[in-house]
C-alpha cells in the first residue's frame, strides 16, 4: 500500500505503481537479437537500382556496389565512399573483387568485361567476346589470373585475364545467364543459373556439364553452402536446396517470399565468446517483396526477417560478419554494422583522444621529481570513466493523484486519475483505495461529469481480460449503489 515508509524513513511517500502484466508480444529468437544488433550505419541514395554488392575477402573488407554506370567502393570500417569507378559507356553489372582485393572486374550492357585497379581506378584489361550484356563476372577463388562470365547471349566463358584470351566457351544454356558461383571444395567446379529454368554445374577440366538441375523458374541466384556439398538456387519466390554430392537430389524447397528472390548470401551468427569458425551458418535471402529473411541451415526455418521500404535486388555481408549491406531497386543502399563493433570503434577513438593507444596504455612519459609538472600534478585532475560515482538520492516525482492520496483526499485522487484516461494507473489507484477501504465511498461521492468519467471507463475496459475480474465486481457494486444516477446518465441514455 502506498504511504509512509518505516520508522527510519518517516514522511517518505511511495508513489502508486501500475501493476505489471505479462507481455502479449511473443519472445524473439536468439537469431532475432543477433540481427537486431546490426544498427543503421548509413543510408545512401544511388542513381539507379543496386544490382550487385560484393565484399572484399581481405580485411578491412571494403565492398563494391554496382549501380547504373558506376561501381562504388566503400570503406569496410567507416562505410564511407572511397572510390567511384565510372568508366562505363552504359549500365554496369556484377562488380566483383579478386581474391586479394586489388582488382575489380565488372560486366556491362555493352558486352565488354572490364578489369580495374582498385587504387587508381584505371582500366587494366578489356575482355571482348560476348555479343550481349554481361550479367555475371566473377574471379575464381584463390586464382588471380582467371575469371568466369555469363551473358544474355546464353554463353558462359572462362577467361585468361593476363592475355585477354577466351580459354573456354561453355555451351548448354538456352536463355539469359544471370548468376554463377564457384564451389568452395574445388575451383574447377562452377554452377551457373539461367532464365531457361535450369542450373548447370561445369567441370572446367573437361568443359562439360557434369550435372543439370531443373529449378522450374527463371534462376536469379545460385549459392554453394560452405561445405560445397549443398547448393541453393533462387528463382521466382522459391529457394531450393540441392544435394550435389548425392547426384543433384532436391532436399528442401522454401516458399517464404511473396515475390522473386533476387539475391542470397551465407552469414554466421556469432554469439558472445564464440569464434567465427565455430558459429552456425545462416542463409540470407533478399526479395522483391521488400523482405530480407534468414534461414537456419539445419531445419530450413525462418529465424529472422526484416522489412525494407523498397524491393530488394542485392545483399551482402562481410566475411567477418560485422557489416551488412542491402541494395534496393530504388537505388537506396542500407548499410548496417553490429553494435559491438561500433562501440569498439568509439572506445578506440576515446582512448586516442585521452593520449592512450588502443590497448589503453598511456603514451605520455612518466613524470619525475626533477620536473616542475611533478609538483603540480593533480591540480587539474578530472573524473574518468573508471572512477566510482556515488549518486545522490533522487527526488521522487509525484503525480497529482499521488499528492492527493498523500493528503488522504481519496475522491479527488480518483477523479484526477480518471481524467488521465490511463487504464493501468486508474486500476492501480482503485486497488490502493480498496486497500484503504475507501473505493466505494469515493465512488459514492462522484457527481456529474466525474461520475460520467467512471461510467466511460467501465464501459471501455470491463471486457479487457487483464482488468475484467476487478472491474466486473466493481461494476456490480456501482449498479447497486448508484442505480438512480445510472438511469439519469447521458451515456446510458444514448445506448
Amino acid at each position: 500500500m502506498a504511504g509512509s515508509g518505516g520508522s527510519g524513513d518517516t514522511g517518505k511517500f511511495i508513489p502508486i505503481q501500475a501493476k505489471l502484466y505479462p507481455s502479449t508480444k511473443p519472445p524473439g529468437s536468439v537469431d532475432s537479437s543477433y540481427w537486431k544488433s546490426f544498427k543503421k550505419k548509413n543510408t545512401l541514395q544511388h542513381f539507379a537500382g543496386i544490382t550487385c554488392i560484393d565484399f572484399c575477402p581481405e580485411p578491412p573488407h571494403d565492398f563494391a556496389v554496382t549501380s547504373s554506370t558506376r561501381v562504388s567502393i566503400y570503406d569496410g570500417r567507416s562505410c564511407e565512399l572511397k572510390k567511384t569507378i565510372s568508366k562505363f559507356k552504359d549500365v554496369a553489372y556484377s562488380g566483383h573483387f579478386r581474391s586479394d582485393g586489388q582488382i575489380i572486374a565488372a560486366g556491362g550492357e555493352t558486352g565488354i568485361i572490364q578489369v580495374f585497379d582498385v587504387k587508381s581506378g584505371m582500366i587494366l584489361r578489356q575482355l571482348k567476346g560476348h555479343g550481349r550484356p554481361v550479367r555475371l563476372v566473377k574471379y575464381a577463388p584463390q586464382d588471380k589470373l582467371h575469371l568466369l562470365s555469363g551473358s544474355d547471349d546464353s554463353m558462359v566463358k572462362w577467361w585468361d585475364v593476363t592475355t585477354q584470351e577466351e580459354l573456354l566457351n561453355l555451351e548448354g544454356h538456352k536463355d539469359y545467364v544471370r548468376c554463377g558461383t564457384a564451389s568452395p571444395s574445388s575451383t574447377d567446379i562452377w554452377a551457373t543459373g539461367s532464365y531457361d529454368h535450369t542450373v548447370r554445374l561445369w567441370d572446367l577440366r573437361n568443359s562439360k556439364t557434369v550435372l543439370q538441375l531443373k529449378h522450374g523458374k527463371p534462376v536469379d541466384d545460385v549459392l554453394f553452402f560452405p561445405s560445397g556439398g549443398l547448393l541453393a538456387t533462387a528463382g521466382a519466390n522459391i529457394v531450393k536446396i540441392w544435394d550435389i554430392l548425392g547426384g543433384g537430389r532436391l532436399i528442401h524447397m522454401m516458399e517464404s517470399h511473396q515475390k522473386s528472390v533476387m539475391s542470397m548470401c551465407i552469414s554466421k551468427v556469432v554469439k558472445s565468446g564464440q569464434s567465427l569458425d565455430d558459429a552456425p551458418s545462416r542463409l540470407v535471402t533478399a526479395s522483391l517483396d521488400g523482405y530480407m529473411k534468414v534461414f537456419d541451415l539445419n531445419q530450413f526455418r525462418i529465424t529472422h526477417s526484416a522489412k525494407y521500404p523498397a524491393p530488394l535486388l542485392s545483399t551482402g555481408i562481410s566475411p567477418s560478419c560485422k557489416t551488412l549491406a542491402i541494395g534496393t531497386s530504388s537505388g537506396l543502399l542500407f548499410i548496417r554494422q553490429r553494435k559491438k563493433q561500433v562501440d569498439e570503434q568509439k572506445a578506440s577513438d576515446s582512448l586516442v583522444s585521452q593520449g592512450k593507444d588502443t590497448t589503453g596504455e598511456i603514451k605520455a612519459p612518466v613524470l619525475r621529481s626533477n620536473q616542475f609538472r611533478y609538483f603540480i600534478r593533480g591540480r587539474n585532475e578530472k573524473p574518468s570513466e573508471e572512477d566510482y560515482h556515488v549518486k545522490g538520492q533522487k527526488k521522487i516525482k509525484l503525480q497529482q493523484y499521488d499528492k492527493l492520496l498523500q493528503r488522504f483526499c481519496q475522491t479527488d485522487a480518483l477523479i484526477s486519475v480518471l481524467k488521465t484516461a490511463n487504464a493501468k494507473n486508474i486500476i492501480a489507484v482503485m486497488e490502493e483505495l480498496v486497500a484503504r477501504k475507501m473505493l466505494m465511498k469515493s465512488v459514492t461521492n462522484l457527481t456529474g461529469e466525474d461520475f460520467e468519467l467512471l461510467i466511460k471507463f467501465l464501459r471501455k475496459y470491463i471486457a479487457v481480460p487483464m482488468y475484467s475480474r476487478f472491474l466486473v465486481a466493481l461494476t456490480d457494486k456501482v449498479l447497486d449503489a448508484r442505480a438512480v444516477d445510472l438511469g439519469n446518465s447521458q451515456i446510458v441514455k444514448q445506448e
